[in-house]
């Protein structure tokens, strides 16, 4: 019997001493319960308790952990948003006793304050501020968490509104509500590159009128200046400006009806347009041709009394003018 007693000896031995020992692991603290009531908590390592007397009653992780919430509300303008919310907590090391024994399920404590928040919060905002106001979201829930969960050895780490998710119909008119904006803007900017545009035109066309009457005062200038060049022509050779004046003019008509009738295509327009106004301007110029034939007569029969007949002097032709009859 001895020679069987001792290695039952030795194994109970050896599984009491296996018994006392137990290692927790980094970042982790071992709740030991004597009896039923708390004894002590241990830290990361090796550590002893009495076998049979002393239980593990859990262990406690205290490194950063995150909590998802998706929530359902209302906003103020009656659109219904759900809103993922994210909450990073710790346990303190001198509060594992709190954090273990007063709560029961943590978890849904805090997804209780969550949604006590942000039922509290959301509905004074209308869609579009939560979207842009999201950040004193988290605020509002990582403060008013903080400060529940204190008592209870958890630390509010951070929160976060990670996602805002209104309804599919809301979401289509919002994309709506955007494009049409853009169009209105876009149209307004095509709008003032036209305004430029025609103003541009504008001032070319300005410039272009005003050139051109430079140059048509330009010409009209050395129109003058011809036909005072021809008045002078001809008053040395014994005609006066009268005379000369109507020889010019007659000159001027058939150059007139020789450029008109030069072009199949032209328009002649005689003006005015009233029988008695017409006939007095035929007979003017009936009368200025009859006295520059005289002129051209007498001119012949003083040349002939001086004698030089074999002499046929010729008159300068009078410049042409863009002068209408």
């Amino acid at each position: 019997m001895s020679y069987i007693g001792l290695p039952i000896i030795i194994i109970g031995l050896f599984v009491l001493l296996l018994a006392s020992f137990f290692i927790v692991k980094q970042q982790t603290i071992a709740i030991v319960e004597r009896f039923g009531k708390f004894s002590r908590d241990f830290g990361a390592g090796i550590n002893m308790k009495i076998p049979f007397v002393d239980k593990i009653a859990g262990r406690v992780n205290l490194r950063i952990q995150q909590l998802d919430v998706i929530v359902e509300t209302k906003t103020k303008d009656d659109v219904f948003v759900h809103l993922k919310i994210s909450v990073q907590f710790q346990i303190k090391r001198e509060d594992v006793y709190n954090a273990f024994y007063k709560l029961q399920n943590p978890h849904e404590q805090i997804t209780a304050f969550i949604f006590d928040v942000v039922r509290a919060e959301v509905p004074k905002m209308i869609l579009d501020n939560v979207f842009v106001k999201k950040e004193e979201i988290a605020v509002a829930i990582q403060r008013e968490l903080k400060e529940a969960m204190l008592n209870y050895g958890y630390d509010i780490v951070k929160a976060l509104v990670t996602d805002i998710d209104p309804d599919q119909l809301v979401k289509i008119a919002m994309n709506r509500i955007n494009a049409a904006e853009r169009e209105k803007v876009a149209a307004q900017h095509e709008g003032d590159a036209q305004r430029i545009l025609i103003i541009e035109r504008a001032k070319a066309e300005a410039e272009s009128k005003r050139l051109q009457g430079l140059g048509i005062a330009d010409q009209r200038r050395e129109i003058a200046r011809g036909l005072e060049d021809s008045v002078d022509v001809l008053n040395n050779v014994g005609i006066n400006s009268q005379e000369a004046s109507a020889l010019i003019v007659v000159t001027q008509h058939y150059d007139t009806l020789q450029s008109v009738g030069d072009s199949t295509n032209s328009n002649l327009i005689l003006l005015p347009n009233s029988p008695q106004a017409g006939s007095d301007m035929l007979n003017n110029m009936i009368a200025s041709f009859v006295a520059s034939n005289q002129i051209g007569e007498q001119m012949k029969k003083e040349n002939e009394a001086k004698g030089i007949v074999n002499k046929k002097k010729k008159l300068p032709k009078p410049p042409q003018s863009d002068f209408d009859y």
